[in-house]
């Protein structure tokens, strides 16, 4: 098997994986406080990705690892997983899995105008339009199934899902900052993010005496195939890709897919304005992403 039909397998894969997490989301949270559920996903995730470390032959990249590197994993593992999944995994209690997921996806716009700040870079007048349809589109999935009267979603719900792709946008700069490896990159951000979480649980006092054991598997499944080995599947993809563009552009099969499993597990009667809102969000990041013609 040639290296291009082997990407699209992994590509497949993460893709297949990720369409999978809304459910899981809301089967653990219906268990689960956030805090405990996120605990058990990350501590997992963190235990995955030292694996794949070992088998990698990677732990003398890890030991290389300066005061300096290990600060910025400090702050990245603040920010992801600590902040954002906190914030992502508010409106998923508050939201349809139909909504919340997809509201989460307008972080490539997002992306392009904390460019500027960050990476200096000058904004072009298409993103002022992708933005405009992206926004249309959250508009239409918030108003679950009635556009043209007043939204009835939870509006903290729809700022909490919206906000959370600024917390990933800004993690994904700053990532692409660090040249480290990206396994060694992820474990030591998700360890950062562990010991975060466990103090916060101590100072909360969350501790689930007898958690739900579907809560528990479904976070554990969260901890495998969302924040660890998903991730590095994705990565594996894009390095055997020939070309880039068209392994990237299956991700956007990811959230039609799972509304796929959000109806028919967790028996979601889908609105039609979900899919129409996506098509908008989709659209206005491939109007970003288009690249502009030179003369």
């Amino acid at each position: 098997m040639n290296k291009t039909n082997q990407s699209y397998i992994y590509a497949g894969l993460a893709i297949l994986f990720w369409s999978t997490v809304p459910t899981a989301f809301k089967i653990s949270l219906g268990e689960l406080d956030i805090l405990t559920m996120l605990t058990i996903a990350v501590l997992t995730s963190t235990l995955v990705l030292f694996i794949v470390i070992i088998t990698s032959d990677k732990i003398s990249l890890l030991r290389k690892s300066t005061p300096k590197e290990l600060l910025g994993s400090a702050i990245l593992g603040f920010i992801n997983p600590f902040v954002y999944y906190i914030v992502l995994l508010s409106a998923y209690q508050l939201l349809p899995a139909q909504v919340a997921q997809p509201l989460n996806m307008i972080w490539p716009i997002i992306l392009v105008f904390l460019s500027v700040p960050i990476l200096k870079q000058k904004i072009e007048r298409k993103s002022f339009v992708a933005l405009f349809i992206s926004f249309i589109g959250v508009y239409i999935i918030s108003s679950q199934g009635t556009p043209f009267k007043p939204v009835h979603s939870n509006l903290a719900g729809v700022f909490l899902a919206t906000g959370s792709s600024i917390f990933w946008a800004v993690y994904f700069i700053l990532n692409i900052k660090d040249k480290r490896d990206e396994a060694v990159k992820l474990f030591l951000n998700f360890m950062f993010g562990s010991g975060y979480l466990i103090v916060a649980m101590i100072i909360t006092g969350k501790w689930q005496i007898e958690p739900g054991l579907k809560g528990v598997a479904a976070a554990v499944y969260i901890g495998i195939f969302e924040m660890g080995i998903s991730f590095l599947f994705w990565l594996k993809a894009l390095q055997m890709a020939s070309t880039t563009d068209k392994v990237s552009n299956l991700v956007y099969f990811a959230p039609f897919l799972s509304l796929v499993f959000v109806h028919f597990i967790l028996h979601e009667s889908v609105y039609y304005t979900t899919p129409a809102g996506l098509l908008l969000i989709i659209a206005g990041i491939l109007i970003q992403n288009r690249k502009t013609s030179r003369r």
